[in-house]
């Protein structure tokens, strides 16, 4: 059976993605939970006694993915959303239930169009109470999703006419723009791809109207992108190992972006093996950053002062503040979720 839906383009209106129901399962029809054996893993290693205790237990909460990315606390759901890129797939933990699926496909629609070689979709964040944005990169979309009934509309899938390459985290101004990244990771051969369309790898502006503007075109591979509490300043991870580094960015009250300047780089620790790139990010109620990078999760000042790690042995690509008072820190681990617990709020709680 397929039922035909009707995806409207402006940014804030209402509309659907088109569901093949012949091919995607219901996501009503999840599977059981999946029992959770709590082991602890990792180490946290910090002099900043403010932010996180040494001694706090990291839990291994289960799971074994592709590539685990992008989770978000939805307080609708009291649970955290991750997606596994590979896997296709969005995936829901909540404490006494365990692990769960949420949404497959979660990115591109089988059949799989050739260009891809990272199907799902990436990072997630809240928009509101009852939706959340979805970089996807399978179907190189960025869209707006309803958190109960998982309809999508398109905020943006193109640029000057030419396909994006592959939307992949993205952070909400409150003057309603949406700053994201587009690096190529989710196509064959990247920038060698025949599929790729635009000559570069751009963090953009998309606004309220549904205009686009090109913040930076210079990262060889923008990724994850975080607000500071006070929205003043843009933060842009760059994973490339070549130009492994974070750039932050004046942001006006206005939202116009400019005096880029880096604030840490990574090469030290890639160099000595470390797994891992600047990745994903979190905020700190307080304004320390914390970033995914090569061995865990770095917490860094705002001006990019490294003043611990946080560790699960595994290549950690993304990082999200959530709980009932937003001190549990959830962290996808290559192919597990991790947690543990900080002494700071994140940002929003």
């Amino acid at each position: 059976m397929r039922i035909s839906l009707i995806c409207i383009l402006p940014l804030f209106s209402a509309g659907c993605l088109d569901v093949d129901t012949a091919q995607t399962p219901p996501a009503q029809a999840q599977p059981p939970a999946t029992t959770i054996s709590f082991e602890t893993v990792g180490s946290i290693t910090t002099t900043q006694s403010q932010l996180i205790n040494p001694t706090s237990k990291i839990e291994k909460l289960g799971g074994d993915y592709g590539w685990s990315e992008g989770p978000v606390w939805v307080e609708k759901l009291d649970a955290v959303l991750f997606t596994d890129v590979p896997g296709n797939t969005i995936w829901k933990y909540k404490d006494g239930e365990g692990l769960t699926e949420y949404m497959r496909p979660s990115g591109a629609v089988p059949p799989l169009p050739e260009y891809t070689s990272s199907p799902g979709a990436n990072g997630l964040i809240m928009m509101d109470a009852d939706h959340m944005i979805v970089p996807d990169h399978g179907s190189r979309t960025l869209w707006r999703q309803n958190i109960e009934t998982r309809d999508r509309v398109v905020l943006a899938d193109r640029f000057e006419g030419k396909k994006l390459n592959s939307p992949n985290d993205a952070v909400l101004h409150s003057s309603g723009i949406i700053y994201f990244t587009d690096p190529p990771y989710g196509l064959k051969g990247q920038d060698d791809s025949p599929a790729k369309e635009l000559d570069f790898n751009a963090v953009f502006a998309l606004y309220p109207d549904g205009t686009m503007k090109v913040v930076d075109k210079t990262l060889a591979r923008p990724n994850g992108v975080i607000l500071s509490p006070d929205e003043r300043t843009l933060y842009v991870a760059n994973s490339d190992p070549a130009t492994a580094n974070w750039t932050a960015y004046d942001v006006s009250e206005a939202g116009d972006v400019s005096n880029p300047r880096v604030i840490a780089e990574a090469f030290e620790e890639l160099k000595a093996g470390l797994r891992g790139n600047p990745d994903g990010m979190a905020m700190a109620a307080d304004g320390t950053l914390f970033a995914t990078g090569p061995g865990g999760v770095w917490m860094m000042s705002p001006d990019g002062e490294k003043l611990g790690v946080i560790s699960t042995g595994s290549a950690i690509a993304n990082v999200t503040f959530g709980g009932a008072d937003g001190r549990e820190l959830y962290m996808t681990s290559h192919k597990f979720l991790a947690r543990t617990r900080t002494l700071v709020k994140g940002h929003g709680f």
